[in-house]
Parts: C-alpha cells; sequence; structure tokens
C-alpha cells in the first residue's frame, strides 16, 4: 500500500497541487493567505506537495532538511502553525477522494488506505511541528532584540553629548530597559550631558515621570547629567497637576533648546560662520 501511495502521489503532484490550492483559497484562513501572492502561494503549495512525496522517497536526513526549508520560509511569510495543519489534513482528504475515484476499495480497504495515508503524512505533521516551533522561537527572539535596540537607543550627537529619543507609551519592561540602556550607553559614549526626548512620549503620568526621575538619578551616579526635552504644554500641565516635583532634573521645550544647553554645560556654543547673513 506504501507503493500505492507513493505512485499516487507522483502521479497526480500537479491536479493535488491545484486541489489543495483551490480549497484552501476557499475555505482557508484570509489572513495567512492574503501574506503572500498568487504566484507565491502556488510557490508554496508546490514545495508543500513536494515535501509530502519526499516522506519514505528521501533519506531521512534529506527529508528533514526541506522540511526544515520549507517551514522557515513559512514561518518568514507569516504563516501560523493551525494554517499549516489545515493545509496537512485537506491535503490528506484529497489524497483519500482521488485515490478512492480512480479504484474501487472495500471497507476494509478503505480502512487500510485511510491508515496508509496517515502513516504516509503524520511524520510530516510531527516534523513540521517540531521545525516550526524552533523556527518561531529564532524570529521571536531576533524581533525581540531588533524592539529592544529601536525602543530605547542612546544616539550621540556632539562629544560629551547624547540623546535618547522616546516614542510611544512607556511601562514598567520598558522603564527597565530605557534604564539600561542609558546607563551602559552613558559608559560606551562617554557621555556628560544625557537628554532624554520625549517628544514622542503621548501621556506622562505618575508612573512615567517616577521612571525619568529614576533614570536621572542613575545618571547622576555614574557621573553624567540629564537633561528632559520635548516638554509640551499639555505634559506640563499634567506634571504640575500631578504635584511631580522635576527639581533635580534640567528641562526644555525642545530638543534643539536642550542641545544648546548641553553644550553650555560642555562649556561650548552655538555660533554663526563668519560672513553668515543670518
Amino acid at each position: 500500500m506504501n507503493i500505492e501511495v507513493a505512485n499516487f502521489l507522483k502521479e497526480y503532484k500537479v491536479d493535488l497541487l491545484e486541489n489543495w490550492m483551490a480549497v484552501m483559497k476557499k475555505s482557508g484562513d484570509e489572513l495567512s493567505l492574503s501574506l503572500v501572492s498568487d504566484d507565491g502561494f502556488k510557490h508554496i503549495g508546490k514545495e508543500f506537495i513536494e515535501v509530502a512525496i519526499s516522506n519514505k522517497v528521501d533519506s531521512e536526513s534529506k527529508y528533514k532538511q526541506k522540511v526544515e526549508h520549507f517551514t522557515e520560509r513559512v514561518v518568514r511569510i507569516g504563516w501560523e502553525l493551525p494554517f499549516l495543519m489545515d493545509g496537512l489534513n485537506t491535503l490528506k482528504a484529497l489524497i483519500l477522494r482521488r485515490m478512492r475515484e480512480d479504484k474501487e476499495y472495500t471497507s476494509e480497504q478503505t480502512v487500510e488506505l485511510i491508515s496508509e495515508i496517515d502513516n504516509w503524512l503524520n511524520p510530516m505533521t510531527s516534523q513540521i511541528v517540531e521545525s516550526y516551533s524552533n523556527n518561531w522561537g529564532k524570529v521571536v527572539s531576533l524581533q525581540k532584540v531588533a524592539l529592544q535596540e529601536l525602543s530605547a537607543p542612546l544616539i550621540p550627537v556632539f562629544e560629551k553629548i547624547s540623546v535618547m529619543p522616546l516614542v510611544g507609551t512607556i511601562d514598567t519592561e520598558r522603564a527597565r530597559l530605557i534604564m539600561e540602556n542609558l546607563l551602559s550607553g552613558v559608559v560606551k559614549h562617554r557621555s556628560e550631558v544625557v537628554l532624554i526626548d520625549i517628544t514622542g512620549v503621548p501621556v506622562v503620568d505618575t508612573m512615567v515621570a517616577h521612571h525619568i526621575i529614576q533614570a536621572a538619578d542613575a545618571v547622576r551616579l555614574v557621573g553624567a547629567r540629564c537633561m528632559l526635552v520635548g516638554i509640551r504644554p499639555e505634559i506640563a500641565q499634567t506634571i504640575v497637576n500631578l504635584g511631580i516635583s522635576l527639581n533635580q532634573v534640567t528641562t526644555t521645550s525642545t530638543l534643539q533648546k536642550g542641545i544648546e544647553k548641553a553644550l553650555e554645560f560642555t562649556n561650548r556654543k552655538i555660533v554663526p560662520l563668519k560672513g553668515d547673513s543670518d
């Protein structure tokens, strides 16, 4: 029966691909389908069928390599595991239906056929689940690292002066990351003045202000000075209404004014070039 299934898959793989694509487009997850073009979906579907055929035909190591490569591709695309499992179940149903159309099977033979199709594709199911978990874990780890690097960067703008632009909401986890990047960046860039720019922070409440004050205190402990810039009128009003004291932190309304003051702190200033008409 294994040989019968193998020969069928090889002979009808083109028809299987077309039928599989038609069923998946009709009943599959719309979000997953929208992630690729029609040509891209056909290419992935073809690879999917080829991987299914290669089970028990290729060596175990080569088969696993094919599954790993296929799974890595679909993870990068953004297909979720349930969509892949639906694809496998659809393929099983199509193989069974087509084989029964081509040949009459007794009830016992049909049960045996179902068992053989399962035996053929179940290893692929297990391998895809394992590979998907491994690849998804790698993607999540890389995304987390990238997000950490982008969420609170400390950028040197002048010698001894660095800026940390903040965008979006600040929760406890992000505040911890801000503190770590701030302290390590001060040491790395040998900053004497650090400007925390909150222009892109929509809300400054008691918790956010507390984290900023903590960051400023930590910066002073490593021998640098911390400034808070980008304080919009509505933010200033909120800080006053909440009774939050920023007496220990130098503040300015814009990043430009903050940089000018930071230059003063480091005994420098911006001057016009000679002959500048402005």
